[in-house]
């Protein structure tokens, strides 16, 4: 049952909201929902891996429709969304009020701090291929909301960084400093839901079995203590880095090397040293004017530094 529509249109040249309005949900569909380079294939590895039972190679990003893209027909998107007979587990990208959302779907939502989100974004830029940016250019041509050529960011990290922070400027792309923010706060305020669970980065990097558990149990997924082992180390980054051509299969024709660049480092903090500190207070500005302490605090430290999130105040 539908329990509330979306409230606003998302069209950028990655993403459109409307895509959505030929979901039909089925009892059980999860839905991963994050805002770019925060952990969102290391939640679907997990989510596939829970889902399976098994740590076998499954390419999940064939079986993690991600309705919202522009780039593929939403017709086909849709074909394959209706055609799965497993439990299915979809990807979005767009903050919470542009989604419809369902009593009978579970959503997860990943979060981590915005300086490691714009550095793992800065490399994403950096990496795709011509043909990428080509299909990114005609999408935005062809929508009259945009009506121009996806714009191309600057290459290094202080730059980039200014750039993203300032939401850049004239020259606006997409997935900026005020998105960012906006899709966090998004998901905080519906932080109460019972079929919304919010995953932290730095969580999942501490405690990886322990936030694992976490994920089955919000989605009422029984493992046999036997095969959790195998499970978790299926789920650590080496491994998705080892299993890399299998399980991410079809990134090369996106990215530069394919997943060896999808993949950067699964590092953080690599902003110390690249940023000033002049840098910085103006971040600290800037989230400061737009999100609410206790959002600040999960962000910077998550469930383990600022505790639930359900229980915060603000």
């Amino acid at each position: 049952m539908l329990s509330r529509g979306a409230s606003r249109v998302v069209r950028t040249w990655h993403c459109d909201s409307r895509r959505w309005e030929g979901y039909k949900p089925r009892a059980g569909d999860v839905v991963i929902g994050t805002a770019p380079k925060v952990g969102t294939t290391w939640m679907q590895r997990i989510v596939s891996l829970l889902i399976f039972r098994s740590p076998e190679a499954r390419p999940f990003l064939e079986l993690t429709p991600w309705i919202d893209w522009r780039i593929a027909p939403i017709e086909s998107v849709l074909g394959v969304v209706e055609a799965q007979t497993h439990r299915r587990f979809l990807k979005t990208h767009l903050p919470l009020d542009a989604l419809p959302l369902y009593d009978e779907v579970s959503y997860i939502h990943v979060a981590r701090d915005g300086r490691d989100a714009f550095m793992s974004y800065l490399n994403h830029c950096n990496s795709y291929r011509p043909e990428a940016l080509a299909a990114y250019d005609a999408a935005g041509l062809a929508d009259p909301t945009i009506g121009r050529a996806m714009p191309r960011p600057p290459a290094t990290e202080r730059e980039f960084f200014l750039y993203w922070l300032a939401d850049g400027g004239a020259d606006r792309q997409t997935f900026m400093a005020s998105d960012f923010f906006h899709i966090e706060r998004s998901y905080w305020d519906e932080r109460g839901r019972a079929n919304l669970l919010l995953v932290h980065f730095n969580d999942l990097k501490a405690d990886l079995a322990g936030e694992m558990r976490r994920i089955a149990e919000f989605l009422s997924i029984e493992i046999a203590e036997d095969v959790w082992p195998s499970l978790v180390e299926a789920a650590t980054f080496d491994s998705m880095k080892r299993d890399g051509a299998s399980v991410l299969a079809g990134l090369e024709r996106g990215f530069r090397d394919g997943y060896q660049t999808f993949l950067h480092s699964g590092t953080n903090e690599r902003w110390r040293g690249c940023l000033t500190d002049a840098d910085l207070a103006l971040y600290r500005e800037r989230i400061e004017a737009a999100l609410l302490p206790g959002l600040i605090r999960w962000l910077e430290g998550g469930r383990r530094a600022a505790g639930d999130p359900k229980s915060a105040s603000d």
